[in-house]
């Protein structure tokens, strides 16, 4: 399979205009030494038991949407109650972050509605972590399960110790359980909010695009589209979505100052026509 070249890339028109390359330094530090204890912690737990088992049993538990009923802003209100105990660069709640990310996008990008929703709901799936989930299964970057867990991955040196399916030789050659370039979605990722608000999207036939749809599913999967990891899982589909996802990532990630939080109030009615636009009334969770 070859590499799809994008003539012209249309994600271009679409990434941030990143201050002094210094900037990055300052975001997704996992140097030990300098991450704070929770941070690795929860990585420690994520990477012992996230395995083919795992994400097999919790698809069956949660991709009916049978756990609440309520509206997407309502969902996003309720991550007030949430910081996100994997994130080095962020100790505020999660619902803040939401609106600097869509800010962000509709500072660039005025005029592309569905993209600043992306922004805004991006989280929303870590909900989990409020109906009992631990954060180890909800927050954090994502890999794939089923095949060999990949340097690219935080922490793999010292994390996957106690993972089962590090030792499983059916597991832990490079394609696993999959075949070249099978296409992500044929691919078991670690559980978390991705896949799962992906899921919602689909089963309440929300009108996100495909490319909002990817970047949702997938800007937690670091390995792929900052480390150019698991390409070789990639089909033609996943190479064409990839700079979207690339493009998101940029807003998600340096969107995050905790010296210029949003006024929440202020913003509600703007971003409320566009959830009842593309994920109107009372969603099915």
């Amino acid at each position: 399979m070859r590499v799809v070249n994008l003539i012209p890339d249309p994600s271009l028109d679409y990434r941030l205009n990143l201050a002094p390359e210094t900037k990055k330094e300052h975001y997704r530090n996992f140097q030990k030494g300098s991450v704070a204890q929770h941070v690795y912690n929860t990585y420690k737990l994520m990477h012992t038991n996230q395995n083919v088992d795992f994400v097999k049993q919790k698809h069956l538990e949660w991709k009916d949407c049978n756990h609440a009923e309520m509206t997407m802003m309502d969902a996003i209100m309720s991550l007030d109650n949430l910081v996100d105990e994997s994130d080095p660069d962020v100790d505020f709640p999660n619902s803040f972050h939401a609106f600097q990310t869509a800010e962000g996008i509709r500072k660039e990008h005025p005029d592309k509605d569905w993209f600043q929703l992306v922004g805004l709901i991006h989280d929303v799936g870590k909900v989990m972590a409020l109906w009992g989930e631990p954060q180890w299964a909800v927050v954090g970057d994502t890999f794939p399960v089923g095949c060999a867990f990949q340097s690219s991955i935080v922490f793999r040196d010292s994390t996957f110790l106690e993972n089962p399916d590090d030792s499983n030789p059916s597991y832990n050659c490079k394609y696993g359980i999959y075949t070249k370039n099978c296409g992500l979605d044929n691919v078991l990722m670690s559980w978390g909010h991705d896949e799962y608000l992906y899921h919602v999207l689909q089963f309440n036939k929300c009108s996100i695009p495909k490319e909002g749809l990817s970047m949702i599913r997938y800007h937690s999967f670091y390995p792929w589209h900052s480390q150019d990891d698991y390409m070789y899982l990639c089909d033609d589909n996943d190479l064409q979505m990839l700079p979207w996802v690339q493009a998101f990532n940029k807003f998600d990630l340096y969107t995050k100052v905790k010296e210029d939080l949003p006024d929440v109030e202020s913003l509600r009615v703007y971003y409320q026509s566009i959830i009842d636009k593309y994920c109107p009334g009372i969603l099915k969770w």
